[in-house]
Order: structure tokens, then sequence, then C-alpha cells
């Protein structure tokens, strides 16, 4: 069976249960500041899950209208950091789809688990004698979870084939605070295969485990391991790079890799980091200094390393990126940006190229030295060094150091770059006046991101009313090179709102007009008018950021924490770059400041 196929089974039984499919969000999370990804299918639905809004009446973020039922499927494309290392082994990615059934109050435990068990062993008519399960035994917060144990034994599993789990059987919340709950964990052959989550518990900010007043199910199962599974039922020679999801990849990069273990392990992290780049960038995430950005510059600094040590042309990258597109673009037809990729692809390439030529010397001559004092350690000083200096991502350094049969020290890496993080910091707070932006980025980037944060309000403010005072955000990001601001609309722009959307937000900014706040509740920032859509992201007492005309009127209210500029003149030209749609009823505008 084909990928696509178990795809489009899971969905259609699902389906034929009673689930409502719902479309893949970004990679980007829309409701959930708390991560810079989006790493499992339950993220968009956390407001459900918290009873903050109601799947009949409150209109879905990226939908743009209610749920419409309590029992939801969806094929998730997912983003993680935390494997980035074990990339390369049998099983684990860094890019994968998510599998997810999910109810909020529809069902629970039994429901989910029967579910669990019909789907594996009656329509994909897995052996059972190859399945093993775990559930949770408690910890000194949370008790056991006998009732999944229970129900489990009520199928008809071999009491031999359930074992109890703790640390592992315990799932979420995604972030700091959230949703949570006892899993049940599926194993076939031996590979963690499908995690049947229930909900039955809220993290909070004081680390207590406090009861949901709602209960719901959350499951999640890589489509790539169900491949791998399927494919090579009880085959431990293979693995997921060599099913049908890889293979096309694979099949490339071996007309130029040495197909030894070295050669094989550079395949598999080359195959999953292209794929990861390719959706990451058609988000519009661009390689940068900080958070997600960085993440993108990792990948492709990787890559290129392995570019500069085999001695592969860069075209071989963008064949793979066709090859990506080619594979994915049916399901996410979003991704289907090739040449836009292929030019960040190449510029970020083309940037690092002299970079990593005098990094590697450096690096050359470090490990000379040291095998000169019969030293095997790179100290965490010389490899921040070689992070500050050359760009070179830890990952990268281990991975040259390793090849060497050296080590990193690692936790003093890690205290060098928090070290150098409080002194950002400290800057940051002197300049902004205690609001600051998150990572470690250099002063001209902060500015550039400020002006495009208070430009983000300019242009909500515009598109209210040249369009439609209706109109809602839907999502923002920002980084230091451009904007990236998603709203509620059932159309396209057109070219003629376009140009008065820009001419009035130019107007504005050589008006200069002040930017000020206040702060008050939540509630009472609505009442006075305040924009501000994601109520569950707000503390219980909010700043809220006005812009008043010549006129004393108010032009833009919206609850924010900041930071802004003080006069929308040092702003610079506000200037429009294209318009996209996201999902139905989500339009998103992408747009960049200029000098004046």
């Amino acid at each position: 069976m084909t990928s696509q196929e178990l795809r489009q089974l899971f969905i259609t039984y699902f389906k034929k249960n009673g689930h409502r499919l719902i479309p893949s969000s970004s990679l980007i999370p829309e409701n959930d500041p708390s991560v810079l990804f989006t790493t499992a299918g339950m993220q968009q639905f956390k407001p459900y899950y918290l009873s903050l809004k109601d799947p009949f009446k409150d209109n879905h973020l990226s939908l743009g209208e209610p749920l419409k039922s309590r029992n939801i499927i969806t094929c998730q494309k997912c983003f993680r950091t935390t494997d980035i290392n074990e990339v390369g082994d049998r099983s684990h990615l860094t890019f994968f789809e998510m599998l997810g059934n999910f109810s909020f109050g529809g069902y629970f435990k039994k429901e989910a688990i029967q579910l669990m068990f019909d789907f594996l062993f009656k329509e994909l008519e897995i052996d059972e004698q190859r399945a093993s399960f775990t559930f949770f035994s408690g910890n000194n917060n949370i008790p056991s979870d006998e009732e999944s144990y229970q129900i489990l034994k009520s199928l008809s599993i071999p009491e031999e084939k359930i074992k109890q789990g703790k640390e592992d059987n315990f799932w979420g919340p995604t972030g700091m605070i959230g949703p949570c709950g006892p899993t049940v964990e599926v194993y076939v052959d031996g590979i963690e295969l499908w995690n049947l989550v229930f909900n039955e518990y809220y993290f909070n900010e004081k680390k207590e485990y406090q009861p949901l007043k709602q209960k719901g199910v959350d499951t999640g199962m890589g489509l790539e391991r169900l491949t791998l599974i399927t494919q090579f039922p009880q085959d431990e020679t293979k693995t997921i790079f060599d099913t049908d999801l890889f293979a096309p990849l694979m099949d490339y990069l071996f007309q130029f890799l040495p197909q030894d273990q070295e050669g094989l392990k550079t395949a598999r992290i080359f195959a999953d980091h292209i794929k990861s780049i390719v959706f990451l960038l058609s988000e519009g995430i661009l390689p940068s200094n900080t958070d997600r950005g960085y993440v993108v510059r990792r990948l492709i600094r990787r890559i290129a390393r392995f570019l500069e040590k085999y001695q592969l042309a860069k075209e071989m990258i963008f064949n793979l990126v066709d090859l990506v597109v080619a594979m994915y673009s049916l399901e996410y037809p979003e991704i289907d940006k090739k040449e836009e990729i292929k030019k960040v692809l190449l510029d970020e390439l083309l940037k690092f190229e002299k970079t990593l030529a005098r990094g590697l010397k450096i690096f050359e001559e470090l490990i000379e030295t040291k095998e000169k004092e019969n030293q095997k350690i790179i100290t965490g000083l010389e490899a921040f060094n070689l992070y500050q200096s050359y760009g070179f991502p830890l990952e990268l350094i281990k991975e040259m150091a390793q090849e060497k049969s050296f080590s990193v020290n690692e936790e003093d890496f890690q205290k060098e770059i928090t070290h150098h993080q409080e002194i950002s910091r400290a800057g940051k707070e002197k300049k902004f006046g205690g609001h600051g932006l998150k990572g470690l980025i250099t002063t001209p980037e902060q500015e550039k991101m400020v002006k495009l944060h208070t430009s983000a309000h300019l242009l909500l403010a515009a598109l209210k009313k040249i369009v439609d005072p209706d109109i809602q955000q839907k999502g923002s990001d920002i980084n230091s090179e451009r904007l990236r601001f998603d709203f509620s609309l059932d159309r396209k722009l057109t070219d003629k709102e376009i140009k008065e959307i820009e001419k009035l937000i130019n107007q504005k900014i050589q008006e200069g007009l002040e930017v000020n706040y206040y702060e008050t509740s939540y509630e009472d920032a609505i009442k006075r008018g305040a924009e501000g859509v994601f109520k569950e992201r707000y503390p219980e007492k909010v700043k809220v950021y006005v812009i008043k005309d010549k006129e004393g009127e108010i032009f833009s209210q919206e609850i924010c924490a900041g930071p802004h500029v003080k006069n929308t003149r040092e702003i610079g030209k506000f200037k429009i770059l294209k318009q996209e749609s996201v999902s139905s009823g989500v339009k998103r505008i992408k747009a960049v400041i200029e000098d004046n």
C-alpha cells in the first residue's frame, strides 16, 4: 500500500466514524505563541480543549466558520527540532505528517482505543502479534490510568502485551502551559506508532495540574512510520527512508554520494532537511539569526556543508526541491513555489559560502592544535566562537567534531549562549524601555522588526477603513526582512485596493503620528474598541497601543505587548510585495519597509 493510499484510508475510516476532516494548519502556530512551530495536530484546537471556543458557535481560526463537530481528523504537517540530532536513524525526522483524530467532549478513552484498534487490526489487517501497548502508571502528581488498562484488556490483548509506562506515557502541554494528560502508546515491530492522549488536565503557570472542565481526545500517528510498518512488515533492516515517502529523494542523492555508512547517513539527513526547508520556506519563513528564521538557516547551512564536503554542485539542491514539490503539492498546494524557494536557497548558500570556507580553515587549525596537545574536546568557548563568527550551528560543529573523533562541551557552549543573551537583553532593555525582542539579534535587525511591528497595526487599520470594517487579523509573522500578515477576507484584494492601502499607510507614516499605550483589563480594552482577537493569549492586564491622527481621532487601537516605534515617521516607506490565499476565507499580505 502506498503512503498516499494509507493517508486516504485513514481519512475515509474516520469520516465513516463521524469525524470531520479539517485541513492542516500552518507550520507557524496560529493561536499558540508559546512554541515556534506546529509540532502536533492538536495545536490548532487548543481553544476547544480549554472551552474557550465552542465548535458549533465560534469560527475556527483558518476555516472562517465553526467546526460543526466535536469529532475531528487532520493530516497535519509538523516540524520538530527536538529530534534533529537523531535524524539519520531508522525513524526520526524534523518534518513529518501527523495523522490525528480529536474529540472535544464527543467521546473519550473507550471509543478512542476502540477506533485505534479497529483501524490497525481490521482496516489495515496488521497482525496483532506485532503490536504492544503502554499506559500511564502514575506519578506523584497524577494517578495511574487504570481505565485505559482495563479497556485494552477488554479487547482480548494479552496482558504481557500491555506494559506500564511513566514519563513517556504522559503528554503535553505544547509550550509552557496548556492541556495535557495520560497516554496509551501503540508499538508495532518495536516502533512507537500511535499516541492516544487523553486530555484531562491543564498545566498552569504555577506548574500545577488542574482538572479540565471538558475532557478531550488527541491522537497522533506519524504517516512515515505507518508507511514503514506496512510496506516493510517485520523487516528491521528497513527504515522510513526506504519508503515511497523518501525513495525518490534517496535514489537521486545516491547518484552523487558514496554508498557507505557515512554516505547513507548524509543522504538521510539531506533528504529530511530538504523537505523541511521546502515546507518552511513555503510558509514565508526566511533564513535569519532569530527564532524560526534561525532554524531554517541551521538546516540550510548543514546541507551547505555537505555540498562542500562532497564537492557537489548547488544545482542538485534545486532538483531536490522539484522532487519534494512533486511529491507533496497535491496534498499541500501551498508549497508549489519552486522558483521563490530556489531563489532564497541560492541567496543563503552564496551568503554562507565564503564564511564556510573561512570557518572550516579555522576549525582544521583548531583540531590540529588540539591533537598536538593530545586533547579531544572542543570547549564551549571554542564552539561558541565558531557559531558567532562563522555562523556554524552547534549540530554542524558536533558533526564535524565527531568526524575527527572529537566531542564538544555542549554544557559550556550553552552557558556561553546564555551569557551572551543576557548581555544582549540588557542592551535591548536599555534601548526599548524594557520591551525587548526575543532571541540573539543585532540592533539593526531589532529596529527593523519594531518598525514592521507598528506597520502591522497600520495595515490592519487600513484594511478595515478601505476594504471591510469587519476584517480581523488571523495571524502575523515578522522578521528583520519582511512582514507577513493574515486576515479574514473571502476574496482577493483588487490592485486598486492594494494601492489605496499602501497610500493610506504611507500617509499616516509621513504625518508623524505618536504611538502611545495604556494598560487595562482585556474586557475593558474590548469595550473601548481595541482590536484583540486572540483572547486566549492575553494576561489579565493588557497593553493597548493607540495611534491617533492629526485631528485626534483614533486611527489604530490594538491590544499588544509591544515594542513599537514612538512616532510613525520612524518607519520609512511601507511597500506591499504580494498577496496570497492561505485558506478558505483567509488572505495574506507580505510587505517590507524601505528607507525614505
